[in-house]
């Protein structure tokens, strides 16, 4: 989207929120999503629902923050910025996807996008039994748009990882099934040349590739991407309802991020896509 500003008074730029965990190593969690909101020219706020300590090499432990400081900080934050978008990432229990349902509700913005994040590129699960049927029940009706990868949408549904594409498109009529009017099954796991993403809106589904990239710094790449969404969609005039062209202009800032995170050094495990790749 175009970055402008006018010379005859403040800036006023959309506002977005992420409700995520955090990782210090900031490729994935809020601090991607704020750096991934900066880079496409949305002002980024951000409540944390839990400290991770994680790197590049994966996760080392996970300390949830409790219901009653989550509510806290999204009242507080609410009272003051009036949001465009928010993104959701990591949620751990089933009491704390409820304040966030009950904060978002009564005060809702134009936009949610929702990614159910439940295991981390490492590998390693970030959430309970309990806080994957509380996202599945209470969060994805939500949503306005929900960004699965393939492990975290068989979680959702409890089913088995599909193994080709004909099992993404019985899958996702079934994600579709659980209430977001819009998303995105990402097939990158899948071993393809191309990585297939099945796009899902109320009107129709199709499919959304692009070139499989040799590079392993996939660190955050989903919360990057959700989190790009949100950006995207938060730039739309208030009535305006183009999300497909919103997920596709994401895709595409996510692939060119990913193709110029060999020119960033950092971590000695998988590193991060280049949210600033046009900037810096």
């Amino acid at each position: 989207m175009p970055i402008s500003q006018s010379s005859n008074g403040p800036h006023r730029p959309p506002k977005a929120l992420t409700i995520a965990g955090s990782d210090p190593s900031g490729g994935a969690g809020l601090q991607a999503d704020i750096k991934t909101f900066s880079a496409l020219g949305v002002y980024a706020t951000n409540v944390i629902t839990a400290v991770i300590a994680q790197s590049t090499q994966g996760v080392r432990a996970v300390e949830p923050v409790s219901a009653k400081m989550i509510a806290i900080q999204l009242d507080h934050l609410l009272d003051d910025v009036k949001l465009d978008a928010v993104k959701i990432g990591m949620v751990a229990s089933r009491e704390v996807a409820e304040t966030i349902r009950e904060c978002l509700q009564r005060r809702r913005p134009r936009w949610i996008v929702l990614d159910p994040v439940m295991v981390a590129k490492s590998g390693d699960r970030l959430v309970d039994d309990e806080g994957l049927r509380a996202v599945r029940d209470i969060l994805v009706p939500l949503a306005d748009v929900i960004t699965p990868n393939l492990p975290e949408a068989a979680a959702l549904l409890d089913a088995p990882v599909p193994d080709d594409l004909a099992g993404m498109e019985a899958m996702t009529a079934r994600l579709a099934a659980l209430g977001a009017p819009y998303g995105l099954l990402k097939g990158g796991h899948l071993p393809f040349a191309r990585c297939p993403d099945r796009l899902w809106t109320p009107e129709t589904t199709r499919w959304l590739d692009a070139p499989r990239l040799t590079t392993k710094n996939l660190h955050g790449a989903g919360c990057a991407l959700s989190s790009a969404i949100a950006a995207q969609l938060s730039h739309l005039p208030p009535g305006e309802t183009a999300v497909e062209p919103a997920i596709v202009a994401a895709k595409q800032w996510l692939h060119a991020a990913l193709e110029a995170s060999e020119r960033l050094d950092v971590g000695q495990g998988k590193g991060p896509p280049h949210h600033f790749h046009a900037w810096w």
